[in-house]
């Protein structure tokens, strides 16, 4: 169990500022070419997607911070980058102005920005907690609400990636899965309520994949700043790599970005999409879930028999 919290940390970034040099369009951009924001894209999964669906025609707008970043993506056919911190509502209000005057429209969203603390509850400054719901849950919360009218406008899709740490929760983990645990319950009211105006909302649960963020998660460890770590030290350097090693044989996020763009795209989008990269991972997350049932279940007035258990789960993947 602990090598699946070990790994199953989300790519993300700590967000971004104002302002950016638009990117020149392609020869490929229509009236027609359908336009995505993807948030946190500088690296990772946000990058890898913002690959994918710039590679498919689509026109991307990739929130970034760093200008060395912005300038990297800016460099990408189909993509411009935009300056943007989820935590800062002016950022989010002036990247809408800015996508709004393009005249593109916006087909949809991709919440991907996201940041990770793993440290006991008890021992978890609460400014950490604050920090990481900030990002993960108030981000994604900002930015729908935001361009919201945008969306409907187009009949859009707005997804937002998750974790399976969504589902599963343990040890030195829990900051981080409370986080994503009220990305799945943000995901369910948002898609029941968007339904009418005939926008499309998802979650994207990806597993262990390689990530950036690890290596901020091992330097907030070891008390350093993620974003400004300083001069390491030979012994920290020789920690922070030893500790890195281990997710050395992660695997590209090439199935997320996938599983992005059959949310985004396909005529019958599914509201989760859990993508994890072995057998392993996919089964503790369903025996995990299939757990909290039989527990839920267990010793109360109504409790069902296996065999009524048995039947609903076999009418859940039936309407599937």
């Amino acid at each position: 169990m602990q090598k699946l919290f070990r790994t199953s940390i989300l790519v993300g970034v700590f967000a971004a500022s104002l302002g950016a040099v638009p990117a020149t369009v392609s020869a490929q951009e229509t009236e027609s070419q359908k336009a995505v924001l993807v948030t946190g894209a500088s690296s990772g999964i946000g990058l890898k997607i913002t690959e994918v669906l710039a590679s498919k025609g689509y026109f991307v707008y990739a929130g970034a911070r760093k200008p060395e970043d912005l300038a990297a993506l800016n460099e990408i056919e189909n993509v411009e980058s935009i300056r943007l911190d989820v935590t800062v509502q002016e950022d989010i209000d002036a990247a809408v102005a800015r996508i709004t005057e393009a005249g593109r429209g916006l087909h949809g969203v991709v919440n991907n920005a996201g940041v990770a603390v793993f440290s006991p509850m008890n021992e978890t400054p609460e400014k950490d907690i604050d920090f990481v719901f900030d990002v993960n849950v108030y981000g994604p919360y900002r930015v729908n609400k935001a361009f919201a009218p945008l969306l409907v406008a187009n009949k859009g899709r707005t997804t937002t990636i998750g974790s399976i740490s969504g589902f599963v929760s343990g040890a030195r983990g829990g900051t981080y899965s409370m986080s994503k645990f009220a990305v799945e319950a943000y995901t369910d009211a948002l898609a029941a309520e968007m339904a009418e105006s005939g926008v499309l909302v998802s979650v994207i649960e990806p597993g262990g994949f390689k990530s950036e963020i690890r290596r901020k998660v091992v330097l907030h460890a070891m008390g350093k700043d993620p974003e400004k770590p300083g001069q390491l030290t030979a012994e920290e350097q020789a920690q922070l790599d030893e500790r890195l090693t281990r997710f050395a044989d992660l695997k590209e996020p090439d199935a997320v970005a996938e599983a992005t763009l059959h949310a985004l795209f396909d005529e019958q989008p599914r509201l989760r999409y859990m993508v994890t990269p072995d057998q392993e991972e996919a089964e503790i997350t369903i025996r995990t879930v299939l757990t909290r049932v039989a527990q839920l279940n267990a010793d109360q007035p109504f409790s069902y028999s296996l065999e009524a258990l048995q039947e609903m789960l076999a009418e859940a993947v039936a309407a599937q």
